[in-house]
């Protein structure tokens, strides 16, 4: 095969798999400058003006006053706007006082363990064991992990429970509207979490200044990464979406690295790719006819 022919076979998959990345950097790089605000409005508060202005661009974007929802859907849209708002409001409270990856990498035991419910196969829990052993050395259960905040972390593990929650409520009140059915429960969200946070919010978060940073993290946290996660899932083939999509812990830890000055040790790096690899591993490995699989494209191709 010639080269230019190459180059041309190897553009459909390169061009989403690049898309997908950005996404990722977006997604963490939001959640970067949305700790950098924490001194001045308060997790709390950025949750609120997070949730508030990606709900009002959602709402711009999918109309959800339009939508109709059966009787049988309304339970699973409700469960499902609770979860997304309650998954955001842990989330920004564990990353008070934890690291970003190390965050990102015990929220993801959510959809993780999802993923493996029901698990039969010994090749099935060898990803189990890695999760766990992942588990282990990030949560503080010794004194070699001192550093951690116990809080936090029960935080972030709680928002990757709720992660789990939004995943199989999403999956039955999306049937019908697919993607938009985000908006709705994305309104849902902002009814009860928003006036939570602006209650327990800094003083800061009334200074206007704060607008335009706030609408800066909604953007890169919710609009732009959800469009360009919606380009990559129709491109790209369902396991290799799911596969690059482990990697968001490593993407979180470099992030709060390179923006918050973040560091882990070898420890917890080792942690995270054990988390890493369970994923991919169990995504890789998946029999085609499972609903597992769509449970962690839904996980990570909706608002997060």
């Amino acid at each position: 095969m010639s080269a230019p022919s190459a180059s041309k076979n190897l553009t459909p998959i390169v061009m989403p798999i690049a898309v997908l990345l950005i996404a990722m950097l977006s997604l963490q790089g939001g959640a970067s400058l949305a700790k950098t605000l924490f001194p001045a409005v308060g997790a709390t508060g950025i949750t609120a003006l997070r949730l508030g202005f990606a709900t009002l661009m959602l709402c711009a974007i999918f109309k959800p006053w339009r939508l109709r929802f059966s009787r049988e859907q309304r339970l699973p849209l409700l469960m499902y706007g609770l979860a997304l708002g309650a998954m955001n409001f842990m989330f920004y409270l564990a990353i008070r006082t934890v690291p970003l990856g190390v965050a990102v990498g015990l929220e993801f035991t959510g959809p993780l363990a999802l993923a493996l419910a029901g698990s039969r196969r010994l090749l099935d829990f060898v990803w189990i064991l890695l999760a766990v052993m992942g588990l282990w050395f990030l949560l503080p259960f010794g004194n070699e992990m001192a550093a951690i905040d116990p809080l936090g972390a029960a935080l972030a593990v709680g928002a990757g429970a709720c992660w789990a929650i939004y995943i199989l409520a999403g999956q039955r009140a999306g049937a019908e509207h697919g993607p938009a059915t985000v908006a709705m429960g994305s309104l849902i969200a902002s009814v009860i979490f928003v006036p939570l946070g602006l209650t327990f919010a800094e003083s800061g978060i009334w200074h206007w200044a704060v607008i335009p940073v706030a609408l800066l993290v909604a953007l890169l946290s919710s609009a732009i990464p959800y469009s360009l996660e919606m380009i990559a899932l129709t491109r790209l083939p369902a396991r290799i979406f799911g596969t690059l999509m482990s990697m968001e812990p490593a993407v979180a830890a470099f992030s709060g690295m390179l923006f918050l000055g973040e560091t882990l040790t070898l420890l917890q790096w080792l942690a995270l790719l054990a988390i890493i690899t369970a994923s991919a591993g169990s995504t890789l490995t998946m029999r085609p006819k499972s609903n597992q699989l769509s449970s962690v494209e839904i996980a990570d191709s909706e608002l997060k």
